[in-house]
């Protein structure tokens, strides 16, 4: 799990020399790559913030394969997701399905719940469609669904990684309880998005 961290930077140069397209930002005259959109969708939004970085932390709180099975099941799901919105397939309840995530996620984190790998992929995928829905249906007209989408799975990839590293650095303090109080702070920021 640590070279997985380690070798972050260099998956992404090593993206950014392969597909320098998806790189390059450039907003012109009604021309956008899409990458910078797709990007900062996720992390402009409190209920998408706290949903991908509790995705991580739930995911490490158990360890083992659930560290990058959970996290890639919800990426993987998202890009479906996304899919559906950018093709104007309409979902129902996309709002509530995104404020439930965060408040139930923070529970099951809060909970320190120990549920089978499946269940817990097929939960982060449940929430990963509503998540995924939003950012496609989202995505401006000028962008490149390509680039778009991916901007936006790899912010959601970093915030799961966020996540992770809480958990690590909570783990190796010796503060596990620590975990638990930062999911009982992301339910609460569920029950207020409830109210938002």
């Amino acid at each position: 799990m640590n070279s997985f961290l380690r070798r972050s930077p260099l998956l992404l140069t090593l993206i950014a020399v392969l597909f320098p397209s998806l790189v390059h930002a450039h907003v012109g005259i009604g021309h956008t790559s899409g990458l910078l959109h797709g990007f900062t969708h996720p992390v402009s939004g409190l209920d998408h913030i706290c949903a991908m970085v509790a995705v991580g932390l739930w995911a490490a709180q158990r360890g083992g394969r659930f560290v990058w099975l959970v996290p890639l099941g919800f990426v993987g799901v998202m890009a479906v997701g996304g899919f559906l919105g950018m093709a104007g397939v309409s979902a129902p309840f996309v709002e509530e399905g995104m404020v439930v995530s965060v408040l139930l996620l923070g529970v099951l984190i809060a909970a320190a719940a120990r549920l089978p790998l499946v269940a817990s992929v097929i939960i982060v995928g449940l929430f990963a469609i509503f998540h995924g829905h939003a950012h496609g249906a989202e995505m401006p007209q000028t962008a490149s669904g390509f680039a778009y989408g991916a901007g936006s799975m790899l912010a959601t990839a970093s915030l799961h990684a966020v996540g992770i590293f809480i958990a690590v650095a909570i783990r190796r303090m010796g503060q596990l309880h620590l975990a638990r109080f930062a999911g009982g702070a992301i339910a609460l920021c569920g029950i207020y998005l409830c109210f938002a």
